[in-house]
């Protein structure tokens, strides 16, 4: 039993080396839409639509900041709550990627989008 599952990690890794491979680090509301191009864009947004993930170490309110961007609009900031993680894979230089998880036109910012953020292996 414990040889297959060392082959099973094994064919695991070659995947992740391979590029295979993501995982989920995050999953969570986008905030600040409500201030951003969300209200413009929300009815062409797609559950699975890219997103783009940009530090802004220069953030006056946040060393932290992530933009989150979606076909090259603003459209929110990554929680503060939650973005730390994320700002130390993206200054190490990790390959991440975000898309979209649900759209809504819910009247509270924090229930309109939600976005998951991977590590790709």
């Amino acid at each position: 039993m414990r040889f297959l599952l060392t082959l099973s990690l094994l064919g695991w890794l070659g995947l992740a080396s391979a590029g295979g491979m993501r995982l989920l680090l995050q999953s969570s509301p986008l905030a600040g839409s409500q201030y951003y191009a969300f209200a413009e864009f929300w009815p062409q947004m797609r559950v699975g639509d890219r997103l783009e993930l940009i530090r802004e170490p220069d953030n006056r309110h946040d060393a932290n900041a992530i933009r989150v961007e979606w076909q090259g609009h603003m459209i929110g900031y990554v929680p503060r709550a939650g973005n730390r993680v994320i700002a130390e894979a993206l200054d190490a230089g990790e390959r991440l990627s975000a898309r979209l998880s649900s759209v809504s036109d819910n009247k509270n910012p924090w229930r309109r989008l939600a976005f998951e953020v991977f590590i790709e292996l």
